[in-house]
């Protein structure tokens, strides 16, 4: 999982550049809306490490998602967002996946490779330096329910929610209690989330992922 894993720069590399979500009395809503002259959604940034893996936006039968493929690749998208995670703690959001990185697993720093990831970044000044991230991911080989810290970057803490290939080509949704889970993770109160970012990489096992996701939104219950 070269992205995040190869340096913290990635973190400041689009703190500026797509505009902030406004928040909603009860829900703040990621939207996936297809750009006329880009296959990256319209408010988002694209960033690729190891290849180029591909990536659009699709009409699916849970509406418009993101459609990831990798080929030994490494690509994310990010969104600025800006609010307190306790007034909105809830992490909601549906995914499939196609294809796993065959071998792939998070606890290994050599085969460190997922179909889908979803992060929520919390920047900490000085961002560049000290910013914490919470990643759910879909993983080859790592258990369901695990709590791993990437062998990459330890301020990357990593909630294995799906596991193997039971389920392979079909659609789930996922709801995560995110100020929870920092706490457990990072043991202190969170800063306020600063972004989200959804990735897929294939890039350490030289081999393939496919994945969607879609209806992504924080809420406050």
């Amino acid at each position: 999982m070269r992205g995040y894993s190869i340096g913290i720069a990635m973190l400041t590399v689009f703190l500026a550049a797509a505009p902030s979500v406004a928040a909603p009395e009860d829900e703040i809503r990621i939207p996936i809306v297809k750009a006329s002259s880009s296959s990256a959604p319209v408010g988002w940034e694209v960033k690729e490490w190891n290849g180029k893996a591909g990536y659009s936006v699709e009409d699916t039968e849970i509406g418009k998602t993101l459609h990831l493929k990798s080929d030994a690749a490494s690509t994310a998208l990010h969104r600025e967002v800006s609010f307190d995670i306790q007034t909105h703690r809830f992490l909601n959001w549906k995914w499939k996946v196609a294809k796993l990185p065959k071998g792939g697993d998070v606890r290994d720093k050599s085969l460190d490779d997922q179909a889908i990831q979803i992060y929520v970044v919390f920047p900490k000044w000085p961002a560049t330096v000290n910013s914490n991230l919470i990643g759910y991911i879909w993983d080859s080989g790592a258990p369901s329910g695990a709590l791993v810290t990437s062998q990459k970057y330890s301020k990357i803490k990593y909630f294995v929610i799906k596991s193997g290939d039971k389920g392979l080509g079909k659609w789930f949704a996922e709801k995560r209690n995110v100020y929870e889970d920092y706490k457990a993770a990072f043991n202190e109160e969170p800063p306020l989330v600063g972004k989200i970012s959804v990735q897929i990489d294939s890039d350490d096992t030289k081999t393939l992922g496919e994945s969607y996701i879609g209806d992504i939104y924080f809420s406050s219950k």
